[in-house]
């Protein structure tokens, strides 16, 4: 598997299967493709014989000189399980590493346990909330009305 750097043409590739990839949900307008043209250092596809079956758009904090952010993550349905996910976050957490940050943090929804399974056990923990569903602390309205989120954070050594 090939793992390199997005280019802004990637967005056109990308964007189309968002929706398919998470089985419908409308997701597509939460990855605009300025994250494609100005987080390309810090943004990646992966690829099995030029097929795309990943991808991780993440970078640098401009407010925490420590934080990097993962911004949004998809595998394609055919190819999770098969240490995609795994492979984009540790590039990710080395280009982290080598730029002198050490701290990752990352978001999603508490609908998404997929999700919340991946990344405690990519070594995340999850940030204290103003309520928990199903064991887990939520953040209310974090990102409007109605758009609860977990939030994630991971001291790398």
């Amino acid at each position: 598997m090939e793992i390199r750097t997005v280019k802004g043409s990637d967005y056109y590739v990308i964007s189309p299967l968002i929706n398919k990839w998470w089985g419908g949900r409308k997701m597509s307008d939460k990855l605009p493709k300025l994250f494609f043209d100005h987080f390309s250092n810090t943004s990646f596809v992966a690829e099995r014989d030029g097929t795309l079956v990943g991808f991780l758009i993440g970078f640098f904090s401009q407010s925490h000189q420590k934080v990097a952010y993962i911004h949004f993550v998809g595998v394609h349905p055919d190819y999770r399980k098969q240490r995609v996910g795994n492979l984009l976050y540790n590039r990710f957490f080395h280009v982290v590493q080598q730029n002198g940050r050490n701290i990752v943090r990352c978001v999603t929804s508490p609908v998404n346990q997929t999700s919340i399974a991946f990344h405690t056990k990519m070594g995340f923990f999850i940030e204290e909330g103003d309520k928990t569903i199903d064991g887990v602390y939520v953040n209310t309205d974090y990102d409007g009305p109605h758009q609860d989120r977990v939030l994630f954070e991971k001291h790398l050594m």
